[in-house]
């Protein structure tokens, strides 16, 4: 079983190697990083360069059993960071249980697959593997985040002369339609849904989707990078989580009712985890929203940016994972919701 802590460290640019430096400094080791989750400062669109740098800096230094998933992006007040899921096996006295987590990467994907029903398949695979590695039930989990491939331009002239059709011809709608693939795949794995009802959803169903999902796209990677995290009494740390999910880009009681149960616990917000999207049907509580018919930025920067200062606000600093483009990630204009925190050590117990 594989017993977690969180560090999130600020970030100086892409390439940053500080947070290597906390790593030892607060007692770890390289090998024992299950996964980095972290938010660059690129503008999170297909050539967004601050994610393959950060890929290039993190990818060699790392397990071969972790993974990455780099989310560009940090409008507004986000701040660049990143989120080191680090192994720890003490058992924390005065705790029963604590967070788990597993990382595994998928097979290739053809690019031909992606946005298909192989890649629902592929991932919900994959996270199927990693509930068994666990040992935990889909409702143990508190979030399962995915790293996935986009069509590039020579991916998709590549498919037209090989006489296959791609998902998409535009590169940056491909990112819609691999995130929801991934999406799709998660809540199969964790029977929010059957696979039918996942093709359904993929062919444009908008009723189908996960409060535990977190799905980014990035031409940096041809596979799926796929972390799990739950809630396991295999464990005994400090750590627990809670998830739902906004229901627009300003649904502030949502995100209170959680962090409310947090306070009623004695805890402390470690980290807030969501997906943001532009409302699809153009407005936001019956008033029309501009993020769709903007010719200068992207619909999925407006929404980060917009969730993000939201989520800031209620945490207290800029360090919050906020991925843009939430396809089958929470309700239509919403995002799924995930918050870990940390439980103060009982009385008369002696932290290890």
């Amino acid at each position: 079983m594989t017993g977690i802590a969180l560090l999130t460290v600020p970030t100086t640019d892409p390439g940053d190697t500080r947070p290597f430096e906390v790593l030892t400094e607060t007692g770890y080791r390289t090998d024992d990083l299950v996964s980095v989750i972290g938010k660059t400062e690129g503008n999170g669109c297909v050539n967004d360069f601050s994610r393959t740098l950060a890929t290039a800096v993190w990818e060699p230094r790392i397990p071969e059993a972790a993974v990455t998933v780099f989310s560009g992006g940090t409008e507004g007040v986000l701040s660049p960071h990143v989120n080191m899921f680090v192994r720890d096996d003490r058992h924390h006295p005065g705790f029963d249980r604590g967070l788990v987590a597993a990382a595994r990467r998928s097979r290739v994907l053809d690019p031909g697959e992606i946005g298909r029903a192989n890649q629902v398949d592929t991932v919900a695979d994959t996270v199927g593997k990693l509930l068994a590695e666990l040992g935990v039930t889909p409702a143990d989990v508190h979030l399962v985040l995915v790293k996935c491939p986009l069509l590039t331009s020579d991916k998709i002239t590549a498919l037209h002369a090989a006489g296959q059709v791609p998902v998409a011809t535009d590169t940056y709608a491909s990112m819609g339609w691999s995130r929801a693939a991934s999406s799709l795949g998660i809540a199969v794995a964790l029977g929010e849904c059957d696979r039918a009802t996942a093709l359904r959803a993929l062919a444009g169903a908008a009723d189908v989707w996960s409060a535990r999902a977190s799905a980014s796209a990035g031409a940096e990677l041809d596979d799926c990078h796929v972390l799990v995290v739950a809630e396991s009494p295999t464990a005994a740390n400090p750590l627990r989580a809670l998830h739902g999910h906004m229901a627009d880009a300003i649904d502030l009681a949502s995100v209170q009712e959680l962090l409310s149960q947090v306070a009623a616990a004695g805890g402390t917000v470690r980290q807030i985890f969501a997906k943001a999207e532009a409302d699809p049907r153009g407005s936001v509580r019956g008033l029309r929203h501009t993020m769709l018919t903007d010719s200068d930025i992207n619909a999925t920067r407006h929404a980060r940016g917009a969730v993000g200062g939201l989520l800031s606000a209620l945490k207290g600093d800029g360090a919050v994972y906020v991925s843009g483009g939430a396809e089958h990630q929470g309700p239509p204009g919403g995002g799924s919701l995930t918050v870990i925190y940390e439980l103060p050590t009982p009385e008369g117990t002696d932290a290890p």
